[in-house]
Order: structure tokens, then sequence, then C-alpha cells
């Protein structure tokens, strides 16, 4: 057991910076171990060598730790096991970027994280890892969206947690409850008092997530008011996004927190003026800027909220225009950099901005859309995210007929719509003139 405690000691040290007593660590640790022959062994003599490795890396010491960084590699590659070889994958990309070879160690981790977005347990050890190696890179932008999605993957791991330890706790209040033959009718009642607590406070927050919504997607519908003849236009993106996120595999409470926030991502433009949001004409380079900031507005009308639809709205808000190949706005960011939440939102905005009528154009068929959709597959759009949305259009067609009307349906049930209909119709007759008598 000793190593195995020497690792622990030695990985406490690299996250606390204590870097002198986890290097004494993590050397001691690989002194005792002798050559691997089981799995178990394997497993721990990977986790050795690249805690070791690591922190190498961290004091400059790169000639070592390429060759720890070897063992490392050598090891997991015997072992069975594909936690083993995700460890050694990460610490050879930190060695990378450390030592100048940026490119390569960026493409070699990133290659790991989508590995480790599956296997689960190694998700929050990708994503530590994403963040050192583009601060070492330069790349302070890209580093702060990994970092934010590390905190909020951190934040979910403890929530689970608690539920755990505190189901665990019921279960053993039940058991001592039975040995000492106390009556069954008294832990019920507890049972129900605490159930019944837990629904109280479950119905708390979910009036004060609704009252928060609410109040942004008045917001949303103002922004609207001006560019769309409908104000449908943020509810269809929102509802196709979530059957996206479902045909991605998210799960139902993910898919519903995405219908909700993607209805937010152009809660920004309330702050463009008119004559460019409206301009039917080709902007200037200066509009051009102007008009792309509505994604930072958005984004700062929504952050600095601890309720975790509207750290997805805000995330949406602000990645939302962000292409697969680093060419879009506001960070030129791409590939997995950009929140999944805003590349399933992007393809859902788009083909909806294009099969409806706009200031600017006219609305495309829906086959030339989706043509359009495949010719920027892997350029501005996530290439997995593309072929799902592909087939998932013509299935809907298939299944549901009328598109617009299954996906606005949550529009048409909006107070919010309604009375943003009903404030349409008077300011057109105000455009007619039809009310200059009562000026």
């Amino acid at each position: 057991m000793r190593p195995a405690a020497l690792g622990n000691i030695a990985l406490a040290c690299l996250h606390l910076e204590d870097l002198g007593k986890g290097l004494r660590a993590a050397k001691a640790a690989t002194d005792i171990l002798s050559e691997p022959k089981t799995a178990t062994e394997l497993h721990h003599r990977v986790l050795a060598e690249t805690y070791y490795t690591r922190l190498l890396i961290e004091v400059q010491g790169l000639q070592l730790a390429k060759e720890r960084c070897e063992l490392a590699k050598r090891y997991a590659k015997e072992s069975p096991s594909e936690r083993n070889e995700l460890l050694a994958a990460l610490t050879e990309g930190l060695y990378e970027v450390h030592a100048g070879m940026v490119d390569v160690g960026l493409s070699r981790l990133t290659q790991a994280l989508e590995r480790a977005r599956v296997l689960k347990s190694m998700l929050r050890d990708a994503l530590i890892a994403m963040v050192k190696a583009h601060e070492v890179a330069g790349k302070p932008d890209v580093a702060l969206v990994y970092l934010r999605e590390l905190m909020l993957h951190t934040k979910k791991a403890q929530q689970d947690n608690a539920l755990h330890h505190h189901r665990l706790h019921l279960e053993r209040l039940a058991r001592r409850q039975a040995e000492q033959t106390a009556p069954v009718e008294r832990l019920m009642e507890r049972r129900e008092q605490s159930l019944r607590g837990k629904l109280a406070e479950q119905v708390a927050q979910q009036e004060l997530l609704r009252s928060r919504i609410e109040l942004l997607e008045r917001l949303a519908v103002t922004a609207e008011l001006r560019d769309d003849a409908t104000g449908e236009h943020s509810y269809r993106v929102g509802r196709l996004a979530s059957l996206l996120a479902h045909e991605f595999g998210c799960d139902e409470q993910t898919c519903f927190m995405i219908d909700l926030a993607a209805r937010l991502h152009d809660i920004g433009k309330i702050g463009i003026p008119d004559g460019i949001l409206l301009k039917p004409d080709r902007l200037s380079n200066a509009e051009r800027q102007i008009m792309q900031t509505h994604t930072t507005v958005g984004a700062e009308l929504l952050a600095k909220s601890d309720v975790p639809h509207l750290q997805m709205a805000e995330e949406i808000a602000r990645f939302h225009h962000e292409w697969w190949n680093g060419a879009g706005y506001p960070f030129g960011i791409g590939g997995t950099a950009v929140p999944i939440a805003a590349r399933i939102t992007a393809l859902a905005d788009v083909f909806d901005a294009l099969t409806h009528r706009r200031p600017y154009k006219e609305a495309w068929p829906v086959a030339r859309a989706l043509e359009e959709i495949a010719r920027l597959r892997g350029v501005q759009f996530d290439p997995h995210l593309t072929d799902l949305f592909l087939a998932l259009i013509p299935r809907l067609q298939r299944e549901v007929g009328d598109l617009d009307e299954y996906l606005a349906q949550a529009a048409r049930q909006s107070p919010f719509i309604q009375a943003r209909q009903k404030i349409s119709a008077t300011l057109r007759q105000f455009t007619h003139g039809r009310f200059d008598d009562q000026r």
C-alpha cells in the first residue's frame, strides 16, 4: 500500500503546488515499485509515473520528464485499462506543450478530452490538463472556456456526491431503526417529513427559476420585436436545439435545460440599433462589429448567476456564433473548445434563420437550407452534430408534418408572445396612419 499512498501524496502536492514534497513522494513511489506484472501493479505504476512526469514538468525538468513519460506510455500499453492509456496521453500532451511542441501537444490533449467525455471518470483530469496546456500556450481565452466547463463539472460531481451520501445516510438510519425493532410508523413519519421538506424546497426552487426565466424571456421577446414578425424564432430554436441534443445522447434534464437556455441566445440584440439590425443591405465593417457585440452583451446580461439554466444560457449567448474551424466570433475559438450547448444551438439558429424571412433576406426552402448546412459541415458546424441534424430534419418532417407548427408550440402558448402580437398589430396600425385623427 505504501507506493499507492505516496502516489496520492504526489498528486495532492501537484494540485497544491508543493512541488518539492511532491517530487520526493513520486520518486519514492517509483523507487519502491518493482517491474509490474498484474493489472493492478501496472495501474499503480502508470499513476506513479504520470504524477512524477507532471511534477518534473512544473519544475522544468523536461529531459527527465520525457524519460518518465516514456515509461508511463510503455506501462499503459501493457495494461488493459483505457484509463491508464488516457492518463499517459494527457501526460504526454502536457509534456509536448511545455517542450515547445504546442500544436502536437494540444492536438493530443484534444483527442484525449473527447475520449474522456465518454469515459466520464477521466473528464475532470482531462479538463485540468486542457486549462494548463492552453495557459502555457498563451491562449488564456480558450483556457477560460475549459476552466468554466471544469467548474460546472466539479459542481455537478459535488452535488451528485452529496445526494449519494444522503441516500446512504437514510439507508443507515433505516437499518438501525429495524435492528432496534422500532415501530415502522415512526420511520415512515420521518421519511414523510423529509420528503415533504424536499418537495417544498424543490417547488420553491422551480418557482424561483421560472420567475427568472420568464423575466429573461420578456427581454428576449423585446429584442426580437423588431426583426421577427411572429416572435417565434427563439422558441423554435430552443425546441429544435433540445431535439438535436436528444439525438446527441443528452439526458432529458439536459435537453430541457437547452430548450429554455437556447431561447435566450439572441437576447443581446436588445442593444443593437435598428439601423443596423434591420438594414436590408450588406453591413459595413463597423456595423458588423457592432452587430457582433450582441453575443457578449447577451452573455453579460445572463452572467453571474448560480442557476444552471442561466449558466448554460450565458454560454450559448456568448459562443453560438463561434465556428468549428475557429473563424467565428467573438473569440475565434473552434472545435470542442466551443461548449456543446452552443454548438447545438448554432445549427438550430442558422437553420431557422435560413428558412424564415428576415429584413435582409427571403425565406429559403428546407431542402436548400439543409444543402447549405451540409456544405458548412466541418467549417462552421461540428461534423458529428451536422450529420445528426441532417438526418433529424427530414425525419421530423415525415413524423409531424408542419415543422414550424410543431417547433413553435411553446411560443403560441406563451403570454409574452400573445402580448407581443398585440403590440405588433398596434404598431402596424400606427405605421399605416390609422390613428392619425387620435394623435
